[in-house]
């Protein structure tokens, strides 16, 4: 098989990759970073190693060329042991010290001087340790990393073997790890809820005295309170959209503490509008112009080179026409999705699948169009089931807070689906602001905030239903430039063409013959497959190493003035 290693650029690698502070949401000013050069061992023995033969760069998953190890590739039952010696100055050390993994895949232990600090399960969260009682003059971190793909974990797009839909399996760290210390008296979190005039603000918090300080095109709003739940309204609110991402910045301060965070004034609900079932954004429909966003690399697989080319990439495809991302199976750094917030692009974030994938039942069936079975999944095992609904909640949690994240689906193509009509309204309650697909695709329950469909290889048609209607992925056309394909054999894709024009005319007629003329029936957003390349699949409007984008920017902008909601 004729494969070839793309990169998105040449220039060095920082001395600390993605050192920008990780949670821009619950900002303090102690922060170091631990990213950049660790030693790395691999071994079959479940123990800690006594020396280190490499070295790999933090947090590229083993996996990527950005990682230094020469694209290795984890074997089964083959352990990772990570090191990094550090200094704390003692000035930077208040009460608490807490070491701060955002992702690591997917058993991990953590050891520090020799004394074993903790160990958690999973891929896609973040989370921490304190160890203020373990730290020494000089500290060296081990960190002890399982990754077998098992699929009781969520596991996302991850395989052994790279094929078709399927792509490289990510192991290890591959989101920032970091340190913070502050006092016994802190703001250990903070719940924003919003009207389109006033931000409430749960603080989980032992403190009682508190300031809070926002900044608003008025001037600054400032008020002292004990309570730690409060409700402040906005004069002259300026509310967020995509077009106007307007986020006011505040900070939360008292005699041992301070954070700095922002909000955005915006608001979701599903209203008849004209006889139809809307989304409206702000009170007013919204037509979601979007793309099916993996999210990844061609050099770093999950894990982009730096934060700047997240940020190029929500820019570019901002300039190309399109308000929303939806973010495929897969839990990007926060730091993602504060410049989501911060340049006005919609996500809507897939939950991360686990289980067994059937690609005769889920793929096959459901595309000649067997698709309605609301009972779908009913022998899915309770372990799996936990570890779903669990990283459901987590991933809610973790996101609550982000204005631009509008939409969450819950199951996609059936893959691990289960008791659909019962997780629906479990997972909505948790965040009732949000709107929720509950079967992105096809095995339909009566449970969902809209009806969604996938469509590929046919016509996309639709009839008027109670609820709004998504196409929430079609498209999927292939355009294959051979300078930059990472398989120059295989191709995978949902309508192949030879040429950039075919292409781009298959293009417009997609959109403008079958999407624009569904609006009024109460199509309310469309998410073509997809921003990019990945691996074997290429039907991306880029390529992988997003060096040449297939489509005529001014064909995009003109497509995009027809998808409004009149």
């Amino acid at each position: 098989m004729s494969k070839i290693q793309l990169s998105s650029d040449s220039n060095p690698i920082e001395v600390i990759p993605l050192k920008e502070y990780p949670r821009p949401q619950f900002k303090r000013d102690s922060y170091i970073c631990l990213n950049g050069k660790w030693d790395i061992e691999f071994s079959f023995e479940d123990k800690l190693p006594s020396s280190f033969s490499k070295e790999v760069i933090v947090p590229y998953p083993i996996e990527s060329t950005l990682a230094g190890l020469n694209n290795k590739y984890l074997e089964k039952n083959e352990i990772i042991f990570y090191r990094k010696k550090f200094k704390l100055e003692k000035d930077f050390v208040k009460d608490i010290v807490e070491l701060h993994f955002d992702s690591v895949d997917q058993i991990t232990e953590v050891y520090l001087n020799n004394k074993f600090v903790g160990r958690n399960e999973g891929g896609y969260i973040p989370f921490s340790f304190e160890i203020q009682d373990y730290l020494e003059d000089e500290n060296e971190l081990i960190v002890k990393v399982i990754d077998n793909l098992d699929i009781k974990y969520c596991y996302g797009k991850q395989t052994f073997e790279s094929k078709g839909m399927w792509y490289t399996k990510t192991s290890g760290i591959w989101k920032s790890v970091w340190i913070e210390s502050y006092s016994k008296n802190n703001f250990k979190g903070i719940k924003i809820n919003v009207t389109l005039d006033s931000v409430n603000l749960e603080i989980n918090t032992n403190i009682k005295k508190k300031r809070i300080i926002i900044n608003t095109p008025d001037g600054i709003i400032k008020k002292d309170f004990q309570v730690n739940n409060i409700t402040i309204p906005i004069p002259n609110p300026v509310n967020w959209t995509p077009e106007n991402p307007y986020l006011y910045k505040f900070t939360l301060e008292s005699e041992d503490d301070q954070i700095s965070s922002y909000f955005a004034l915006r608001t979701l609900e599903i209203k008849n509008y004209k006889g139809i079932s809307r989304i409206l954004l702000n009170k007013k429909p919204y037509f979601f112009h979007g793309l099916l966003d993996q999210g990844y690399f061609s050099d770093g697989i999950l894990t982009p080179k730096t934060n700047k080319k997240f940020e190029e990439e929500i820019i570019a495809l901002k300039e190309l026409g399109f308000n929303t991302l939806r973010k495929h199976i897969k839990i990007e750094p926060l730091y993602f999705y504060y410049l989501c917030d911060k340049l006005g692009m919609i996500v809507f974030q897939d939950f991360v699948n686990n289980g067994k994938y059937h690609f005769f039942k889920e793929t096959v069936l459901p595309t000649i169009g067997l698709q309605n079975n609301a009972k779908y999944g009913k022998h899915v095992k309770k372990e799996i089931k936990d570890i779903f609904l669990k990283q459901a909640k987590d991933t809610i949690n973790l996101l609550f807070n982000s204005p631009s994240v509008c939409y969450y689906t819950i199951f996609n193509e059936g893959w691990g689906q289960f008791d659909t009509d019962k997780v629906f309204p479990k997972i909505k309650e948790l965040d009732p602001s949000r709107i929720y697909d509950a079967t992105s695709g096809w095995f339909n329950g009566k449970n969902s905030d809209v009806v969604s469909k996938h469509v590929y290889f046919k016509e996309i048609k639709v009839q008027k239903e109670n609820k709004p209607i998504i196409i929430s992925e079609f498209g999927g056309y292939v355009y294959k430039d051979l300078k930059h394909s990472f398989n120059l054999e295989k191709t995978y894709g949902y309508k192949i063409y030879k040429t950039q024009e075919e292409f781009q005319e298959g293009f417009n007629k997609l959109y403008n013959e079958q999407i624009v003329p569904l609006i009024p029936l109460g199509v309310c957003g469309c998410i073509y497959t997809q921003v990019s390349d990945v691996e074997d699949e290429t039907n991306g409007l880029f390529t992988y190493d997003r060096k040449v984008l297939k489509v005529n920017k001014q064909d995009l902008l003109e497509i995009s003035k027809n998808l409004k909601i009149d």
